[in-house]
């Protein structure tokens, strides 16, 4: 769905079945584990987000021997460790799927106090920020986070975009790229309208596809990954985007410019948390620990490029980067910004069928 900024070869990426450390399928080893003795550690992640040198570090600096494994979304993530929550240690899941898992039993509780790295270097408005979707911050601990907005090309377009209204704008007919996500679809035209991106009001969804379809002649095409090479070509003008990957298509097209609307947006933290069924709980919270040192964040985040919430880290980077307002805007300067939140299985179908009747007309 999200967060796949390819800015490595294929020689160095993480594909699904790479075993780490050993030959052999991954099913075949975790059929192998013995109990919590065991040293070894299961991760759980986005593709291609993590600079895999970190995971080789923790590997020579631990000793346990790492299996990683990756995902392309949330909901392809969840029914896999829903029905076995042993087979993972660690996942990096999103704020409101993390509510949905942490409410239905499949999260363990963290200390704080096991993880000093953690409790150092978060920055306390990240902290606040999950307290959206983790109340108590005790399930979580962030490793990215970011907004999504708007990417427009400057040569194509001779205005400033700083509005959701731009999308439904007839002058750029077949030039709008729209996210075939059902919350980030629903979430622009709720915004639009003035509502909240978690609404669960009938009439205010109702009124939101509508939008949406009156939208729909407008759209070059409904796109995920694609709206970077896309943007980056100039095959389009205008996209909605993830922060991380606006600034990796402005490196790489310096007529793109990102734009946070006024009507507000996602902003949104991804997390690290542990199973309940944890074989391996030790190995996992020193794993996040880990993540959390600002050399190890620092690493993560020039590999990702997605903003990282550890102010350690920050301290590291140089004033372009800290400055860099794509990467680390300054949210005060915003209103309507919100995270995804769980909305529960009903309001989920219900969002689903709307989509479907958007896509079909």
């Amino acid at each position: 769905m999200r967060r796949h900024v390819m800015k490595m070869t294929a020689a160095v990426l993480l594909p699904s079945l790479l075993l780490y450390g050993c030959g052999i399928s991954k099913r075949e080893e975790r059929a192998e584990l013995p109990d919590d003795e065991s040293n070894r550690l299961i991760v759980y992640n986005w593709g291609e987000y993590i600079d895999p040198e970190t995971i080789e570090m923790f590997k020579e600096e631990t000793g346990y021997d790492v299996i990683y494994d990756v995902f392309e979304t949330n909901e392809i993530m969840y029914p896999k460790v829903a029905a076995d929550p042993s087979q993972y240690d660690v996942i990096c899941p999103s704020d409101y799927m993390i509510a949905k898992m942490a409410g239905e039993g499949l999260l363990a509780e963290l200390d704080m106090d096991d993880m000093p790295q953690a409790k150092k270097n978060i920055g306390e408005d990240y902290w606040k920020m999950s307290r959206d979707f983790d109340p108590e911050n005790k399930y979580s601990v962030p490793y990215c986070w970011g907004t999504v907005g708007i990417l427009y090309n400057s040569k194509l377009i001779d205005e400033e975009l700083d509005s959701w209204e731009s999308l439904w704008d007839p002058k750029y007919n077949d030039d709008i790229l729209m996210q075939d996500s059902v919350r980030d679809l629903f979430m622009v035209a709720l915004k639009k309208l003035g509502y909240s991106l978690n609404s669960t009001d009938i009439d205010e969804l109702e009124e939101a596809k509508e939008l949406l379809i009156q939208q729909k002649p407008l759209v070059q095409a409904y796109v995920v990954d694609e709206v970077r090479d896309k943007m980056i070509a100039g095959e389009s003008a205008i996209g909605v985007i993830y922060s991380g990957e606006a600034e990796y298509t402005r490196e790489e097209n310096e007529d793109l410019v990102y734009s946070i609307p006024k009507e507000g947006t996602n902003v949104w933290i991804d997390s690290w948390v542990v199973t309940k069924d944890s074989r391996h709980k030790k190995a996992a919270k020193e794993w996040i620990d880990f993540m959390c040192r600002p050399d190890i964040a620092l690493m993560n985040f020039e590999y990702i490029y997605y903003s990282t919430p550890n102010v350690g880290a920050m301290e590291l980077m140089d004033e372009e980067t800290r400055a860099n307002e794509v990467l680390f805007p300054d949210l005060s300067k915003y209103s309507g910004l919100e995270a995804y939140k769980y909305l529960g299985k009903d309001t989920d179908r219900l969002y689903y069928n709307l989509w479907k009747e958007i896509k079909s007309a």
